[in-house]
């Protein structure tokens, strides 16, 4: 089973091994998403899960006796097509080629199961045509 998640680390527990913690001790593998981590500054991992159901709740619980805030990630990217200009900037971006351009109208085209709300298109886009719901 896989979940996507989001961890919210205190100051103090962004030392923390945890990726290595749900491997060793929960045989739960651990896909970084998206990572921005500082010294002594709050924390914020997105990350994909994957595990038996069981082995899954209890990484998560653990992770909040830890003092992680854990919540579920079930969001997705939205474009506006009527916004879109289709330059192609998310395209070079997209780490999973959700987005990319027809090679014969040269229209953007999103394939949705290939996304994995990594954001990092949100910010390319010059007319501000895509958007997350998370």
């Amino acid at each position: 089973m896989k979940k996507r998640i989001t961890l919210t680390f205190p100051k103090r527990a962004v030392q923390m091994p945890v990726t290595y913690r749900l491997a060793k001790d929960f045989n739960v593998a651990a896909n970084i998403i998206r990572a921005q981590v500082a010294p002594n500054q709050i924390g914020k991992l997105v990350v994909e899960l994957s595990g038996d159901i069981d082995q899954l709740d209890a990484a998560i619980e653990w992770m909040r006796s830890q003092n992680i805030a854990v919540s579920m990630t079930l969001g997705e990217i939205a474009i506006d097509e009527n916004i879109c200009i289709d330059c192609g900037l998310c395209t070079g971006v997209c780490p999973t080629e959700a987005l990319t351009l027809n090679p014969d109208t040269y229209k953007l085209m999103f394939t949705r199961s290939r996304c994995i709300v990594c954001e990092q298109c949100i910010p390319t886009c010059p007319v501000q045509a895509i958007s997350t719901n998370l």
